[in-house]
């Protein structure tokens, strides 16, 4: 028996916890005495990182490198206009303080990478995945197996989610599927686009990180059946759900080492690293502009994106850019932007490689640099 004690306001706290039978106390002190690690503090962290906090998970970690943006606030529920700016990190500690003073809370207001997860990590019993690029999650996965740590994992894309466990040791000492049993190979890049991309229905994150931290509660307490070995499916359109068997089929031995997850999934080549692109600042764009220079801006976002917010540059969607290959001029400098600057440089290079421009330029950052720098009014999103 756990010597983990109770105070009488915790008691009183988590009443509608400790009278269910198959629960009670015992599920309780293990909440209490558990060490989580949530990867990440957005859409599907904020609704994770307030039910355990609520719940009573006795000692959390938080890991973000990003501050509060006002583009969070349509699905990161953690954060108000006022903390716009604001490390998330600091934020969500202050904010799940407020929520249960009972809890522990270490934050590490750094990126994730190869060289810092397996020292993270080895504090905690399991790590609950809430990020949203494919690196993140192979790096995440490949740490819990080389750690035996469970991974409790969701992704979010448009109107559609799934969670599963994975790495999960049962009572018989079996060890389930893990990530790359999934996926083990990442998609090539840009296929698949981030949320920041494709965008996110707003109530989906909390819907479906609701369910990972179910997983999370069950997984601590051993009270019911994790979603390990099979892959949980939710479609908030047709709201219809589906469960599919999952099975190992790699050897985790193969697992020895964390290595360079951008590389292994060709963000080098999705950003233009591997393929160079010359580029120009958002500052050395307002100069052009104000010197009254002759140079074209083109625009490769959707039209619904242009609608948002715009530059007022010419809109060639990156999938019609060779079609419209016409309206590109090669005799003067062509200044080609998009969201952030990842189609643009593909834009680029695919029309350098197929049509020989030497004349083009990628704006970095994209539009969301000059809404920072440059034209404050405009909206981010």
């Amino acid at each position: 028996m756990s010597e983990t004690t109770f105070s009488k306001e915790e008691l009183e706290r988590y009443s509608r916890h400790l009278i269910i039978p198959e629960f009670n106390i015992e599920g309780q002190r293990k909440l209490k005495e558990a060490k989580v690690l949530i990867v990440g503090t957005g859409g599907l962290g904020a609704p994770l990182l307030l039910y355990l906090t609520a719940a009573g998970v006795g000692n959390i970690g938080i890991v973000d490198f990003d501050v509060v943006d006002d583009s969070n606030l349509q699905r990161q529920v953690l954060f108000t206009v006022d903390d716009v700016g604001k490390p998330k990190v600091e934020v969500a500690k202050k904010r799940l303080q407020a929520l249960n003073p009972h809890i522990n809370f270490t934050t590490y207001n750094t990126r994730l990478t190869s060289e810092n997860a397996l020292d993270i990590i080895k504090d905690y019993d399991l790590v609950a995945d809430g990020t949203d690029n494919f690196p993140t999650r192979y790096l995440v996965n490949d740490a819990c197996v080389l750690s035996n740590k469970p991974n409790v994992y969701a992704s979010i894309f448009r109107f559609e989610g799934q969670v599963s466990v994975f790495n999960y040791t049962d009572q018989e000492g079996i060890t389930g599927p893990n990530y790359r049993d999934l996926f083990p190979t990442p998609p090539p890049p840009g296929l698949v686009p981030s949320c920041a991309e494709g965008g996110v229905i707003g109530v989906l994150p909390g819907i479906i990180g609701s369910l990972q931290a179910n997983e999370v509660l069950k997984v601590i307490t051993g009270v019911g059946e994790p979603l390990s070995g099979r892959l949980f499916l939710f479609d908030a359109l047709s709201f219809e759900t589906r469960v599919l068997k999952l099975h190992k089929s790699q050897d985790s031995s193969s697992i020895t080492e964390l290595i360079d997850y951008e590389q292994f999934c060709g963000i080098g080549e999705e950003t233009g690293e591997k393929y160079k692109v010359k580029e120009v600042t958002v500052k050395d764009l307002e100069q052009l502009q104000i010197k009254g220079e002759d140079f074209q801006l083109i625009d490769v976002r959707e039209p619904y994106e242009y609608e948002i917010a715009n530059m007022g540059g010419e809109l060639i969607p990156l999938g019609y850019i060779e079609e419209e290959v016409n309206k590109i001029p090669s005799d003067k400098q062509v200044v080609i932007h998009c969201r952030s600057g990842v189609r643009s440089a593909q834009a680029i290079e695919r029309l350098e490689k197929k049509y020989g421009f030497t004349n083009l330029y990628n704006l970095k950052g994209g539009i969301l640099a000059w809404a920072d720098e440059v034209d404050t009014s405009l909206a981010k999103y």
